[in-house]
């Protein structure tokens, strides 16, 4: 599984606002400039969050981004599923019914579903808060 580059801003960006102790909004200008990461892409991966109930915006002069869930209650699997569609090393795992017309002769489909299960296994109980205790700069400062 390749993880595009709207999944892992989209990380960042959550570890970003979670790593925060003040409350306040936070503004995509301040998140792209310290993730180095472009305004205009930071835009429409905040507007998925925000469509996938993970984030909220708040308008103004003090407006900005909010966790809309516990940093521990958003895990890397929610985040990925909802920007990069699956999470499946294959397309026949894909769907939530295994449908494959070569499933009784395929001689690998054991080896993706134990590569698919070992992809959730991790995405799914890793969570943002966990993220943000593994980042040292935020290590400090970060209230669980």
């Amino acid at each position: 599984m390749k993880v595009s580059t709207k999944g892992r801003y989209a990380l960042r960006f959550l570890i970003n606002i979670a790593s925060r102790t003040d409350g306040k909004p936070v503004s995509i200008k301040d998140v792209a400039a310290q993730e180095e990461i472009s305004e205009k892409y930071l835009e429409q991966i905040t507007s998925m969050l925000n469509s996938g109930g993970l984030v909220k915006s708040t308008r103004g002069p003090q407006g900005g981004y909010l966790l809309r869930k516990a940093p521990e209650d958003i895990t890397v699997g929610m985040v990925l599923r909802l920007t990069e569609g699956g999470i499946s090393p294959v397309a026949c795992l894909d769907a939530d019914e295994f449908q494959c017309d070569r499933e009784a002769r395929c001689s690998t489909i054991g080896l993706w579903r134990r590569l698919d299960k070992a992809i959730r296994d991790v995405v799914d109980t890793t969570t943002i808060a966990d993220l943000v205790a593994e980042r040292p700069e935020a290590a400090d400062n970060y209230c669980i």
